[in-house]
């Protein structure tokens, strides 16, 4: 992901419903559970820092990487409000580039999505894999096909809140399973009039077997797949799939 302009300034609004603490302590629990170290983390594709904050607050050493400038603008906005230690970086997730070994890696909210094919995902891998402390942990997620065919689809969705309304409309491509997705954005400015903005982008989802050969290929072995952020294995109707990797030695 790279750029989304005003998109920036209006996600945290949007995504107000996203279960940030849910998704904290599971994380969290999966390293402990897993044995992993509770060193320095690296959230990939952070966004505005929502989770980093978080993971912070827990005593993790946090960096933050995403490839918006303008995400990473927002997120220093609540290092400076929180005083909290976390260290942001400007980097695609397929050219990352660290300074040293990190403990335990994770990258949430469908953001492996957004890479645009099967290659895209190897490199990205790979680079998390070449940082990764021997025995580091890889913890992500993954919407599934089932969610892009069966939920996202051709629907459309509306949210309107008190000052912005925002209209989410699906293009489903059934040859390679991904979304084309379409933001319309109202804002109400100082004048009381509003403003429209639009912002798209793709999601493209892969079948679980090729995430799991992936994986094997880039030096991680499989230490869980769950239904979303919980202990309980992921079915058929899954919408997203959460993976716990370790680096092989």
């Amino acid at each position: 992901m790279s750029g989304y302009g005003r998109f920036a300034q209006v996600y945290d609004r949007l995504t107000d419903n996203v279960e940030y603490d849910k998704i904290a302590v599971a994380v969290n629990g999966y390293v402990e559970r897993f044995g992993g170290r509770k060193g320095i983390l690296l959230d990939l594709a952070c966004g505005t820092g929502s989770l980093c904050e978080r993971f912070a607050a827990m005593g993790y050493d946090v960096i933050g990487v995403d490839g918006s400038e303008e995400m990473l603008n927002a997120a220093l906005d609540k290092k400076y409000e929180s005083g909290l230690p976390i260290q942001y970086l400007c980097q695609d997730m397929t050219e990352l580039d660290m300074y040293g070994t990190v403990d335990v890696t994770v990258c949430t909210l469908d953001s492996i999505n957004h890479l645009s094919d099967s290659e895209a995902v190897r490199k990205t891998f790979e680079r998390v894999s070449l940082f990764a402390y021997p025995d580091g942990m890889f913890i992500f997620d993954v919407n599934t096909i089932y969610k892009h065919r069966e939920v996202l689809a051709g629907n459309t969705f509306v949210y309107d809140l008190d000052d912005l309304f925002c209209v989410w409309q699906n293009e489903y491509r059934q040859e390679d399973n991904s979304v084309d997705i379409y933001l319309d954005f109202f804002e109400r400015n100082e004048q009381g009039s509003y403003e429209r903005f639009q912002e798209s982008f793709t999601e493209k989802a892969y079948p679980l077997h090729e995430i799991k050969e992936l994986l094997k290929q880039t030096g991680f072995e499989i230490l869980g797949e769950f239904d979303g952020y919980s202990n309980t294995p992921p079915g058929e109707k899954t919408q997203r799939v959460v993976y716990v990797a370790r680096k092989c030695r």
